[in-house]
C-alpha cells in the first residue's frame, strides 16, 4: 500500500509559503525562511510577508551557511505539539529542533503502543531530539533512544523534562545505531516497537562511517534479531535520498520476514498555506501487527 502522510494538526507550526527554493515557516512567535531545492515555483503571497526573524543562507560554495537573525531574536524557544514541548534552537546544519512533518507518525506511535502489550520496549535509532520516543513513553512504552549527537540527547533530555515526562522511562545512549543493534542481539535484548531514521551518510560518536545505500540492508538484518516474538509496530523514514519509497523494500522485507500484519510505504508531505503547494520531505514506510 502506498499512500502520504500528512500532520495537520499543528497548532504552533505552519509552512507559510514557498517557493524560488526557499519556505517560509513559522515556529509559534518567530517565522524563519530556510532552502527548500523542491520549491522550484513562484511564491504565493508578497514579498512583504517574507520579512522574517531568521534567514539560513546557504554557502557559495560547498555545504553549510550562516543565519541571519534580527535583533531580539531568543537563542531558543518552545512550542509544542498535542502536549509535547520542544525546544527551538537555529542548528549550523539549518534543522532547528524539530521536523514537524513527522507528527503524523508520533499520533501512530503512541497509538499503536496504547494497543500493544503491557511494559511494551521500544528503541529508536537515529532519534534525533526524541520527539518520537517522548510520544512512545507517554503511551507507557519503556524507550531506548540512540543518536550519535549527544547536543541531540541533551536536547530530548530537556525536552522530556519540559514536557512532564521526567517518570517515564527513556534511555539516552550516544552510540553508533549499528554497533548498538548488534550488541543488543548478542545481549538478547528484544524491543515490540522499532523506530528508525536512517540518514543519507552519517558518523557515529567515534566516526563510524554510515551509508544508507550500502547498509541499510545490513542494519535491517541485524534489527529483525532485535524484535520480539509478538512485535507491535516499525516504522521508518528516510531524507535526502531522492528515491522512491519503494527503495526501503529490499530491506524492510528482510525486517519484516515472516511477520505478517501490513505495511505501508509512502512519502511525508507537507502543503504551504498561502498556495497549497505539496512538498515531498521524506520517504517512509510503517508496519503494524
Amino acid at each position: 500500500m502506498m499512500t502520504t502522510f500528512t500532520s495537520p494538526d499543528w497548532q504552533t507550526y505552519a509552512l507559510m509559503d514557498s517557493g524560488h527554493g526557499r519556505k517560509l515557516e513559522r515556529f509559534g512567535p518567530y517565522t524563519i525562511i530556510r532552502p527548500e531545492p523542491r520549491a522550484t515555483w513562484q511564491p504565493a503571497s508578497s514579498a512583504a510577508s517574507w520579512q522574517v526573524d531568521a534567514e539560513f543562507v546557504p554557502a557559495a560554495q560547498g555545504g553549510g551557511g550562516i543565519w541571519r537573525t534580527k535583533l531580539g531574536l531568543p537563542e531558543r524557544w518552545q512550542i509544542e505539539y498535542k502536549g509535547l514541548q520542544m525546544w527551538i534552537a537555529l542548528e549550523q546544519s539549518r534543522q532547528v529542533g524539530v521536523f514537524p512533518e513527522n507528527a503524523v507518525h508520533w499520533d501512530w506511535i503512541e497509538a499503536q503502543v496504547e494497543a500493544g502489550q503491557q511494559d511494551m520496549k521500544v528503541l529508536n535509532l537515529f532519534g534525533y531530539t526524541g520527539l518520537a520516543s517522548l510520544a512512545a513513553a507517554r503511551a507507557g512504552a519503556q524507550v531506548t533512544h540512540i543518536d550519535s549527537s549527544r547536543r541531540a540527547l541533551r536536547i530530548g533530555k530537556e525536552n522530556q523534562a519540559i514536557s512532564g515526562l521526567e517518570n517515564h522511562t527513556i534511555r539516552w545512549i550516544a552510540e553508533d545505531a549499528v554497533k548498538f543493534a548488534e550488541r543488543e542481539v548478542r545481549r538478547g535484548n528484544r524491543y515490540e516497537g522499532l523506530i528508525f531514521d536512517p540518514p543519507k551518510y552519517g558518523l557515529g560518536p567515534k566516526r563510524e562511517r554510515w551509508e544508507f545505500f550500502s547498509q541499510f540492508e545490513h542494519l535491517c538484518k541485524v534489527l529483525r534479531k532485535c524484535l520480539s516474538d509478538q512485535p507491535q509496530f516499525v516504522v521508518v523514514t528516510a531524507y535526502a535520498l531522492e528515491s522512491e519509497p519503494e527503495v526501503l523494500l529490499p530491506g524492510l522485507e528482510i525486517l519484516l520476514n515472516g511477520l505478517g500484519g501490513e505495511l505501508t510505504l509512502g512519502e511525508l508531505v507537507v502543503h504551504d498555506q498561502s498556495g497549497g503547494r505539496e512538498i515531498d520531505l521524506s520517504i517512509t514506510g510503517r508496519w503494524e501487527r
